[in-house]
């Protein structure tokens, strides 16, 4: 096991199971967000937890922040009770690890883990909501990949964002997502249905929902000339990238184009740059994403 820790619990107010995995904090405290998700067996948290907390580490690592990655799971639905046993057992480590937002959590949430923990960013009184700089990662990546037509596959706060920009940057815009409501929000995209996206014939496809989405029967039906999206782990196993290159389709690693949120939200809340200067380090994910593909 190459996680440094890995702490899993019942929540004595909740009753939920809660997984903590603190893979390295070889360069600082470990960063990674809370996911609450009703998973089918609590084994199934474990290994996302051991996979994004380990994908943050490298994260952190190509951003050239002072930490480490680890993660959050609880296995079940999000409720006050559950962030409240998370502050706790956070609080528990002493320092080694902080959260912020993830799929299940948003930042109001984690005001109230604030209550329970220093060790928490992301929070609307602090950085706030760290999509929007999530999304400006995305863009400096894709700038550099370049393109007129792009595909977003997944439509939450950051696809949804990037989309916009997209469109309001002229480039046609083809969306998905598995809500259907979520159709109007973009009324100048082209809507498709979730398992046609990944066939749309433009030159970046831009994974925006949950991870996984990269397997070798995906990557036969891809027809653009590069993936690049905010989606965590989107390879289903690392030797999945050896097919995309071998198709002639660049690979921009998530964990590198991802990265915006946790760089704005650590820069402004915990080491006090101002949001210009935080900004600033988030416009650079192009330039660390050049120097990637530089050297393949």
């Amino acid at each position: 096991m190459e996680h440094e820790r890995i702490v899993i619990r019942r929540g004595p107010r909740s009753g939920l199971t809660i997984i903590i995995a603190v893979h390295s904090t070889a360069r600082g405290p470990a960063l990674g967000g809370c996911r609450i998700k009703p998973y089918p067996d609590w084994r199934d948290g474990l290994e996302d937890a051991l996979r994004l907390s380990a994908a943050m580490t490298a994260k952190c690592a190509d951003a050239g922040l002072d930490h480490g990655g680890g993660k959050t799971v609880v296995v079940g639905t999000p409720s006050v009770a559950a962030l409240h046993d998370v502050g706790d057992l956070i609080e528990e480590l002493g320092g080694r690890y902080a959260t912020g937002p993830d799929v299940g959590t948003g930042p109001a949430d984690m005001e109230q883990i604030a209550t329970r923990t220093r060790h928490v960013f992301c929070r609307p009184s602090a950085s706030g909501d760290s999509s929007p700089a999530t999304a400006a990662g995305v863009m400096a990546a894709l700038d550099v990949l370049g393109g007129t037509s792009f595909a977003v596959m997944g439509l939450g706060h950051v696809g949804a964002d990037v989309a916009g920009r997209l469109l309001r940057a002229g480039h046609r815009v083809v969306v998905s997502d598995v809500d259907e409501s979520k159709r109007s929000l973009l009324p100048a995209a082209t809507w498709v249905a979730p398992d046609e996206i990944l066939a749309a014939d433009v030159d970046v496809l831009v994974p925006a929902a949950l991870g996984g989405v990269l397997t070798p029967a995906t990557v036969e039906r891809l027809r653009c000339r590069a993936v690049a999206g905010p989606a965590n782990n989107q390879l289903d196993r690392p030797e999945t990238a050896a097919l995309l290159a071998a198709r002639g389709i660049v690979w921009a690693p998530d964990h590198i184009v991802s990265a915006g949120g946790v760089i704005y939200a650590t820069e402004v809340e915990l080491h006090g740059a101002t949001p210009a200067a935080a900004m600033a380090r988030v416009e650079g994910i192009g330039a660390t994403l050049r120097r990637h593909l530089d050297r393949l």
